[in-house]
C-alpha cells in the first residue's frame, strides 16, 4: 500500500468466504496487476542511468510496465504511487548503506516514475489545479536535484566530504518525499471527491452500485484512503444509501462496509468525521434495521460492524441503540444462525454491548432480553477452524463479554442473575486454565475484573480458595499467579 502522512494500513475487518458480488476481490488477479511493477527497468532509465548495474539487487527494481488504463485516474495514481513510495523507501535503505551507484541509479528511475505519474494522470484527468501545478513543479525540481546530487557524489573519494554530501542527500529525499505525499493526497482527495460527486448524482442503480463498491475498494487501500473519503463527506452520500429501501441489501451492506471502515477506532484520525454527527442518527437507524431485515451473515456483519465502529466514535450513538430497541435487536439475532454463526460477528456484537454497558438503563434492557446467559455463552465462545484470525477473534469475544459483564454487575439484579447461572464458575476457570483462554492475558485481566465485581455483590459465590487468590489480593498479584499457573480446575 502507498504510504501518505500519517497512514497506516488498516486491518480488514474479516469477512466470510461467500462475499457479496460487489465485495469480492480477487487476490490472483491483484497479484498478477501487481507483477506489472516488478518488471526489467525502461530502457530511458538505463540509458540516463550508466554504468548499468551489476549488483544483486537490481532484479527487484520496480517499473509500471503496463500500466492501468489511461481513463482510470484513481487506479493510476494507487499505482504509481505504491512504486514511487517503494522506491523512496529502497533509496533509504541504500543510502544508509553508502551504496552510491545504486542510490543514484534508483534516484534516475525515481524521476522517470514521477514525470510518468504526472504527465499520465495529467492525460487521465485533463486537468489541474493550480496548487496541483505548483506542487507538480516543487516535486519534479527535488528530483532532478536529487539526481544530480547523487552523479556528484559517485565522484567524490573523500569520505569526510562524502559523509557531508549524504546528510544532503538525505535532506533532499526527505522534502521529496514530502512534495510525493502532498501531490498525490491532493490527486486522491480530487478523485475520491468526484467519485463521491458521483454516487450523489446517480440516478442509476447499477451505476450507483458500481460507484460505491469502488469506495468500499478503497478503503482497503489502507487508513490514509479512509481518512480522504471522511474528509470530502463521503460517509454522508451513503447516509442517504442505507436510508433508501428502493436500494438492493448488497449496495446497501456495501454501503454498510465503508463505514465501517472509514470509522474504526484503529485510525489514527477523527477530525474529519465531525460533520458526520449530522447524519449520525440516520445512519445508525439504518443499520439496525439492516441488521434486523439481513438476509445473510454477510450483511449482519458488515452492519453490525459499522454499528460497532460508531459506538467507539460517539457515546450519543449508545443512547440512540437504546432508544432503537438495538439490544433485543442483536440479542435476537444470536439465536438465528444464518445472520450469527462466526465468532466474528459474535465480536462485533457483544462489542456494541460493552460500549452500551456504560449505560445505567442497558443493565434492565439486559436482563429483559436474558441477554446475561447470551453474555455467558460468550465466554465459551471456541474457534472451529484453529486459524489464527478466528483464534484471535475467539479471545476477543471472551475479553469483551467479559468486560461486559464486569460493567453491568453494578447492577445488583444483573449481578445476581449472573450468579444464578454460574457465571463465577466459568469466570474462575478462565482464570485458572490458560488453554481455555488461550493463554491470552487480556481475557485474564477481564475475567479476574468481572470475577471481582460480582464477588462484591455475592461473595458467597466463592470458595476461600479462590477468595484468597483471585480476588483478596492486588488485582496484578492474581494476575501473576493466573498467567504462571499450570492448569488446574481445583
Amino acid at each position: 500500500m502507498m504510504a501518505l502522512p500519517g497512514g497506516r494500513q488498516l486491518d480488514s475487518l474479516p469477512l466470510p468466504g461467500q462475499r457479496l458480488h460487489l465485495m469480492q476481490v480477487d487476490s490472483v488477479q491483484r497479484w498478477m496487476e501487481d507483477l506489472k511493477l516488478m518488471t526489467e527497468c525502461e530502457c530511458m532509465c538505463v540509458l540516463q542511468a550508466k554504468p548499468i548495474s551489476l549488483e544483486e539487487d537490481t532484479q527487484g527494481d520496480l517499473i509500471l510496465a503496463g500500466g492501468p488504463s489511461p481513463g482510470d485516474p484513481l487506479q493510476l495514481l494507487l499505482k504509481r504511487g505504491w512504486v514511487i513510495s517503494t522506491e523512496l523507501r529502497r533509496i533509504g535503505q541504500k543510502l544508509a548503506q553508502d551504496r552510491w551507484a545504486r542510490v543514484h541509479s534508483m534516484s534516475v528511475r525515481l524521476t522517470c516514475h514521477a514525470r510518468s505519474m504526472v504527465s499520465e494522470y495529467t492525460a487521465a484527468s485533463r486537468s489541474s489545479s493550480q496548487e496541483m501545478g505548483q506542487v507538480e513543479k516543487l516535486l519534479m525540481e527535488k528530483c532532478s536535484e536529487l539526481s544530480a546530487v547523487t552523479e556528484r557524489c559517485l565522484k567524490v573519494e573523500n569520505e569526510q566530504v562524502l559523509r557531508s554530501m549524504k546528510a544532503c542527500v538525505s535532506e533532499t529525499l526527505s522534502t521529496l518525499g514530502q512534495h510525493f505525499g502532498q501531490l498525490l493526497e491532493l490527486a486522491l482527495t480530487r478523485e475520491v471527491q468526484a467519485l463521491v460527486r458521483k454516487i450523489d448524482a446517480s440516478d442509476n442503480i447499477y451505476a450507483m452500485e458500481t460507484s460505491t463498491g469502488n469506495l468500499f475498494s478503497l478503503t482497503q487501500e489502507g487508513a490514509p484512503l479512509c481518512r480522504i473519503i471522511a474528509k470530502v463527506d463521503g460517509v454522508l452520500c451513503l447516509a442517504d444509501i442505507l436510508t433508501d429501501d428502493s436500494h438492493s441489501e448488497a449496495t446497501r451492506a456495501e454501503a454498510a462496509a465503508v463505514v465501517a471502515q472509514v470509522t474504526s477506532p484503529h485510525l489514527p484520525f477523527t477530525q474529519h468525521l465531525s460533520s458526520f454527527l449530522e447524519s449520525m442518527e440516520e445512519i445508525v437507524t439504518a443499520l439496525v434495521k439492516l441488521c434486523q431485515e439481513a438476509s445473510s451473515g454477510e450483511v449482519f456483519l458488515l452492519a453490525s460492524a459499522a454499528l460497532a465502529n460508531i459506538t467507539f466514535f460517539d457515546t450519543m450513538a449508545c443512547e440512540m441503540l437504546l432508544q432503537l430497541n438495538a439490544i433485543r435487536v442483536l440479542l435476537e439475532a444470536c439465536s438465528d444462525k444464518q445472520r450469527v454463526d462466526t465468532p466474528y460477528t459474535r465480536d462485533q456484537i457483544v462489542t456494541i454491548l460493552a460500549n452500551m454497558s456504560v449505560l445505567e438503563q442497558c443493565a434492565s434492557d439486559i436482563i429483559q432480553e436474558n441477554g446475561v446467559q447470551l453474555i455467558m455463552g460468550m465466554l465459551s465462545e471456541k474457534p472451529r477452524s484453529g486459524t489464527p484470525a478466528e483464534v484471535a477473534a475467539c479471545e476477543r469475544v471472551q475479553q469483551k463479554a467479559a468486560v461486559t459483564l464486569a460493567r453491568l454487575s453494578r447492577d445488583p439484579d444483573v449481578a445476581r442473575e449472573a450468579v444464578r447461572l454460574n457465571c463465577m464458575s466459568r469466570l474462575i476457570e478462565l482464570c485458572r486454565s490458560p488453554s481455555e483462554r488461550n493463554s491470552s492475558d487480556a481475557v485474564l485481566v477481564a475475567c479476574l475484573a468481572a470475577l471481582r465485581q460480582l464477588a462484591g455483590v455475592c461473595p458467597e459465590g466463592l470458595q476461600d480458595s479462590d477468595f484468597q487468590q483471585l480476588v483478596q489480593p492486588r488485582l496484578v498479584d492474581s494476575f501473576l499467579l493466573c498467567s504462571n499457573m499450570e492448569e488446574s480446575f481445583v
